[in-house]
């Protein structure tokens, strides 16, 4: 984005910083304008605090790949240092800080004993206090660290042939999750891989995997080979290559297409309370539901229409959406959030039901706004974390305000 046009964004979201805490937070259906006879319903209220993480010493982040909460509500940030500019000082890559967005600590990097990733992308606070990093490097690793930055484990080790079948690497993993019933890590593996694969989080000993619907997962590459775009095959059209005559437009679609029986981008995945397992297939453009030992349940799309033709960001981004989940803070996470990367925006839906109640956020770098979404975290009061990844380049606190009612769909 050049100046001129960041000028116009940054004025334009300006204007509308007033109204954050109602159009932001999704209440713009508020319930004054509905109608005596609409049925109505409650949704979580939000309002931004884009400038909640105070970082210390002039520094700046690189791009935020992630965050966590840990039992404290503190939230943990994983960036990319490597990339800030050349005039810019940054801080570690990990940087802990507390539920008033007060710097703690900060750690990580290369050191002897372990590979740390080449490109920073998933992070995550277990239960017994430990914190997991994931990178999206050719060959970057899982490592598991104690809060001070202690190495424990590694998970994998680079030089290795990339393949679905491998049990003791992964390729390109893009998130991480430990669920505690069972003090298992799942891992979105992800860019590379297209998979869901289970090790136990004591010993890093692999347990099993799965792909889209349960699936085995294949290393077919006309149905996910890294760098694939689209739900239906549109490979290689970014930068406005020739156009792909076998690609079925979004708008053509049957509503009852099931979509490519194996994953796309396997970017994110989260184990509910009750041992549901919510994996995010951002190119797929869907949520994908299984139990714990990965049989399949259900799923939905999320903005199946976005799409980029040609693969010009004049249409939709990327044409990817769903980029990370996240579940309210009430025992049983009544709400499902969904973080759509390139309409930008987060979505609520009703987590057994699957069905959208509501939405927030748009395009630009304003509070409440999202340029280019990541992935995302909530805390136990229930307030939402988002990164940014490209030039967005920061982490948004969403503080939840309460449920508020709003028109039924």
């Amino acid at each position: 984005m050049n100046v001129k046009n960041m000028k116009r964004t940054i004025g334009a979201g300006t204007a509308c910083v007033a109204l954050a805490a109602s159009v932001m937070a999704g209440s713009h259906r508020a319930a004054g304008a509905q109608s005596a006879n609409t049925p109505a319903r409650e949704v979580p209220r939000f309002e931004p605090d884009a400038s909640w993480a105070k970082i210390p010493n002039g520094w700046v982040f690189g791009q935020v790949a992630s965050a966590a909460t840990d039992e404290q509500d503190h939230v943990w940030v994983l960036h990319r240092p490597r990339v800030v500019r050349p005039d810019q000082k940054t801080g570690p890559p990990v940087m802990e800080f507390d539920a008033a967005g007060n710097f703690i600590q900060g750690w990580g990097g290369p050191a002897e004993g372990y590979a740390w990733p080449q490109s920073e992308h998933g992070i995550y606070v277990d239960y017994k206090g430990y914190v997991w990093i994931g990178g999206s490097g050719n060959d970057d690793q899982i490592l598991k660290f104690t809060k001070a930055g202690k190495f424990v484990m590694q998970i994998g080790r680079g030089g290795q042939k990339k393949t679905n079948q491998d049990t003791q690497n992964v390729w390109r993993a893009a998130d991480v999750f430990v669920y505690q019933k069972t003090n298992e890590l799942f891992v979105a593996d992800g860019y590379g891989n297209k998979r869901i694969i289970v090790f136990d989080a004591d010993t890093g000993a692999y347990k099993r995997m799965w792909g889209a619907f349960g699936n085995v997962p294949t290393d077919d590459p006309a149905t996910g080979q890294a760098g694939q775009r689209g739900e239906t095959g549109a490979a290689g059209q970014r930068g406005g290559g020739r156009q792909d005559l076998t690609r079925i437009p979004a708008k053509e679609l049957d509503p009852k297409d099931p979509g490519p029986p194996q994953f796309s981008i396997v970017h994110g995945v989260k184990v509910s309370n009750d041992g549901l397992v919510y994996v995010s297939d951002r190119s797929g453009k869907r949520v994908q539901v299984f139990t714990i030992d990965g049989k399949f349940v259900t799923q939905t799309f999320v903005d199946r229409w976005c799409e980029a033709p040609r693969g010009s960001n004049l249409f939709c981004g990327s044409g990817d959406t769903v980029a990370s989940t996240a579940f309210s803070a009430d025992p049983a996470q009544r709400f499902l959030y969904v973080a759509s990367r390139s309409p930008a925006r987060i979505w609520v839906y009703d987590r057994k039901t699957l069905q959208p109640l509501d939405s927030f956020g748009r395009p630009g770098v304003a509070p409440g706004e999202f340029y280019v979404l990541h992935h995302m975290t909530a805390d136990s009061k229930g307030n939402l974390y988002a990164s940014e990844v490209e030039d967005g380049r920061r982490i948004q606190k969403f503080v939840f305000k309460g449920l508020s009612s709003a028109a039924a769909k």
